[in-house]
């Protein structure tokens, strides 16, 4: 859920024409954060499916609108993603609050996360919850000092005293724990289910990282 899905596309778009403003395909591109070519796709599959109509404008413009089936479509993906996210952020939730349970139990006190974004705040809300210690969250490329009210670690080195690390990173998250886990014991980096990591015996020199030293 860190990235752009396509449904939150499509919601972003409708919503756009929902306005009924006279805009070009560039400018609608840029509200958007999407290349003109997907805009040009997304104005013709929704026109084809009768959600959008378009009416010539001045100085060469168009000026798109929903139909009322268009409203409709609208209304159902919104629902359909409302109910998708929260489907996501209870088993996040139940994954990490487990992960950081049975860590504890295991006598792993301290953690850092290791990734930024919606993962991680899930991760930070549940820590709180299981009343876990977050020392830091690792990220090299964050501008910041601080993040979700925890400091920013540009390496392990700054983290002092930790047991272990726990992956928040929901973009590349095999190659964050492919990287950590060359450099550190395995069993002191964590990551929950449904980030789909497979714990294989490495066959190869795992990626130089910024990660380094650490409670062993």
């Amino acid at each position: 859920m860190a990235d752009k899905t396509g449904i939150q596309t499509e919601i972003e778009f409708l919503a756009a024409l929902e306005r009924r403003e006279v805009v070009s395909q560039p400018a609608l591109a840029k509200r958007l954060s999407i290349s003109v070519g997907m805009v040009n796709a997304l104005l013709k599959r929704a026109a084809r499916k009768g959600l959008v109509k378009a009416k010539a404008a001045p100085y060469k413009r168009w000026a798109y609108y929903l139909t009322p089936e268009g409203f409709q479509e609208k209304s159902r993906l919104v629902a359909e993603y409302l109910d998708a996210s929260l489907t996501f952020f209870r088993k996040a939730r139940q994954e990490y609050r487990q992960l950081f349970v049975e860590g504890q139990e295991k006598g792993l006190r301290r953690f850092v996360l290791v990734g930024r974004g919606e993962v991680a705040e899930i991760a930070l809300l549940t820590a709180l919850e299981a009343d876990a210690e977050l020392v830091g969250i690792l990220d090299r490329k964050a501008n910041t000092e601080r993040l979700y009210g925890l400091p920013v670690l540009r390496s392990l080195d700054e983290a002092g005293a930790w047991d272990a690390l726990v992956i928040t990173d929901s973009r590349q998250p095999q190659e964050t724990f492919d990287a950590l886990r060359g450099r550190v014991p395995e069993r002191q980096v964590l990551a929950p289910p449904f980030l789909c990591i497979v714990r294989e015996p490495l066959d190869f020199a795992p990626p130089a990282v910024e990660t380094a030293g650490g409670r062993r």
